[in-house]
């Protein structure tokens, strides 16, 4: 699109990769979005990450030739910038850090490795509560495939934010720690005393 910016996002999850295409327009009241296109790719990295914490060989040639691709599409589109992220799967693993330090050899994209707090920050940049409009309290949840990222926003405004390692593939196969949901149920049961929600609004890939 003419008199566009182009830029690109990479999210390294538990169950998927995926490679986020947009376009930026300046405009007289801030930069609007666009979506371009957007690639999915079930590589699933958590499967092994949180069953053996760690992420076999050919997981990684697999996550590798997939950046490789990404790289090469980033490049034709043209992007002036665009940022990687690895989440869950990745920080659980062992060799998480290894593998980042690869896929920047083999492919150029260089990998964060995000903590929960930072994802559920990310997830707060999606403005959901301005596309909500109201000003009561409630909680914005993300369920991903290893982690589920909470936030709150009262009045309009983010509050707090708190990631639990409760995912889809946790779930399946079993792998949430009691102590995990123990602490999930302590702070929704804090928020809902202090705030005092008047809903929750949950997304998720799967």
């Amino acid at each position: 699109m003419e008199n566009s910016l182009r830029f690109a996002s990479v999210d390294i999850g538990s169950n998927a990769v995926r490679l986020f295409f947009s376009y930026v327009f300046e405009t007289s009241e801030g930069p609007v979005f666009k979506k371009a296109s957007l690639i999915r790719l079930p590589i699933r990295l958590g499967e092994d990450s949180f069953h053996k914490k760690q992420i076999p060989e050919a997981k990684i040639r697999q996550l590798v030739s997939a950046l490789k691709g990404f790289k090469h599409m980033m490049e034709a589109f043209n992007v002036i910038s665009y940022r990687a992220c690895a989440t869950s799967a990745m920080r659980d693993s062992l060799n998480g850090k290894e593998i980042v330090d690869r896929v920047f050899k083999e492919s150029g994209i260089k990998i964060e490795l995000i903590d929960g707090e930072a994802e559920a920050a990310l997830i707060f940049e999606s403005h959901i509560a301005e596309k909500i409009g109201t000003n009561e309290s409630f909680i914005y949840m993300d369920v991903g495939g290893g982690s589920t990222e909470f936030t709150l926003f009262n009045e309009g405004q983010k509050t707090l934010s708190r990631s639990f390692n409760i995912g889809t593939i946790r779930l399946k196969d079993d792998l949430v720690e009691q102590h995990t949901w123990k602490e999930l149920k302590v702070w929704l049961i804090e928020i809902k005393s202090i705030y005092k929600p008047s809903l929750i609004i949950g997304s998720g890939g799967n």
